[in-house]
């Protein structure tokens, strides 16, 4: 499951091992992948069926060679993996409850267009809109007087096709984050991840770990959610189910109707039209969920000469959330520096967005394997979920919430010992 490849391609490569029969199905799985959508009819009808509306054309738009979406290219245009989504603000900071689920959604979408702004549309209808971002510059210092800049968000949407949004409705940015070691967090038993959970902070060390729970409709129950920034997709299939239909428009077997509302006509009378059944069929998803199953992990680079910021890194406290090691059910010993849990990160990082359980404070606590990779994976790195840190340092600053306190130690750190932390962070 772990190799030592340090290129473009760290998280493309297969684990070792598969049979010959799971080296065919992993590379059937990596061309529906890879290669673009098109419109229907056409002739190449296993990939036919984008849209009618849509954001994106392939998956690699969202991650680019496997890894994490860049929000703004370095000629500060935008970047094609950064989503806008789209939802009702809760009336109070609390979250859904599995009783009082919202259409199996985990939270009200926008009534006239759904979940997510498609920037692009079919021959035949209108896209949704064009997303704007612009960023306010934040100037700061560490106790040393060393000097840093955050950028922060401002989100907005020009020439909505089909009329105002609702006042309800927010609007919140997401990047795609990086698919390596999906099928390792997939196979930590449930019983391990909630052996971290510590909702009351029963323990009083200021963080509070929180399990999502989410609909799956793989298995028409609510289930423990383990991927996506709130946890909200309860399987790698559920998640990539749920991207090739809001993100390109392909119905398939888990969200078997286009993403269209009930006021967009022509988008409905475009939908109609295609008779041939899923546009992405049960075979086709299974094989991109092996493929993405069965991406080999890169190892860690140099671990002996990072020990000291490794040690800084777990007395700073960072470990309660990014837990450094599970053991798999089936045996594997892995190190994603993930709890998979919720936590509150802050008034600075909230967007008001809530997802099942998750409150619009609440993220869950990203693994952290590989990146120091992802500028060489995508060619660009943006962390964080919108994509607004440009550094892993800039994205240490950003925490707060549970994360204030070792946000704080870091801070007080001198520039050698803090160049420490990010240097083994890079190594993971």
């Amino acid at each position: 499951y772990f190799l030592e490849i340090n290129s473009k391609k760290a998280f493309s490569k297969p684990i070792k091992g598969l049979s010959n029969e799971e080296e065919t199905l992993f590379f059937v799985g990596r061309s529906f992948f890879k290669i673009p959508w098109v419109e229907a009819p056409a002739s190449t009808t296993a990939r036919d069926g984008l849209g009618p509306l849509f954001s994106a054309n392939t998956c690699k738009h969202c991650h680019p060679n496997n890894g994490a979406g860049i929000a703004i290219n370095t000629d500060g245009s935008m970047g094609r993996s950064l989503l806008f989504r789209l939802s009702h603000k809760s009336s109070t900071s609390e979250p859904f409850t599995p009783s009082t689920l919202l259409d199996k959604m985990g939270f009200e979408p926008d009534s006239t267009y759904g979940a997510q702004l498609s920037k692009h549309g079919n021959q035949k209808v209108k896209a949704e809109g064009m997303p704007k971002i612009s960023y306010e510059r934040i100037q700061g210092q560490y106790l040393d007087g060393t000097s840093y800049e955050l950028r922060k968000p401002t989100y907005s949407i020009e020439n909505l096709g089909y009329g105002a949004l609702d006042k309800e409705t927010i609007v919140v940015a997401r990047i795609g984050s990086a698919l390596i070691g999906l099928g390792l967090l997939e196979r930590i038993s449930q019983k391990d991840i909630l052996a971290h959970q510590d909702i009351n902070d029963s323990d009083r060390d200021g963080i509070s770990g929180k399990a999502n729970y989410a609909y799956s409709p793989e298995l028409n129950k609510t289930v423990l959610g383990r991927f996506t920034w709130k946890a909200s997709a309860t399987s790698i299939k559920h998640q990539s189910a749920a991207a090739a239909h809001n993100d390109m428009g392909l119905s398939n077997p888990l969200f078997p109707t286009h993403n269209c509302t009930d006021k967009q006509v022509e988008c409905l009378k475009e939908a109609k039209k295609e008779t041939k059944g899923f546009d992405l069929p049960a075979h086709r998803l299974s094989a991109i969920d092996f493929y993405l199953s069965h991406l080999a992990i890169p190892k860690q680079r140099e671990p002996q000469q990072h020990i000291e910021g490794k040690k800084l890194f777990e007395k700073l406290n960072c470990t309660a959330c990014h837990v450094p090691e599970f053991t798999t059910s089936d045996g594997i010993k892995i190190q994603p520096y993930s709890d998979l849990l919720l936590h509150d990160m802050g008034e600075a990082l909230a967007d008001g967005r809530t997802e099942f359980l998750a409150n619009g404070r609440e993220w869950r606590t990203s693994p952290m394997w590989g990146i120091g990779l992802y500028e060489t994976v995508s060619g660009e790195a943006n962390y964080l979920h919108d994509g607004r840190a440009r550094n892993i340092e800039e994205a240490i600053l950003w925490h707060g919430g549970e994360a204030e306190k070792s946000k704080n130690d870091f801070m007080a750190l001198d520039k050698k010992s803090r160049q420490k932390v990010i240097e083994f962070l890079n190594s993971i």
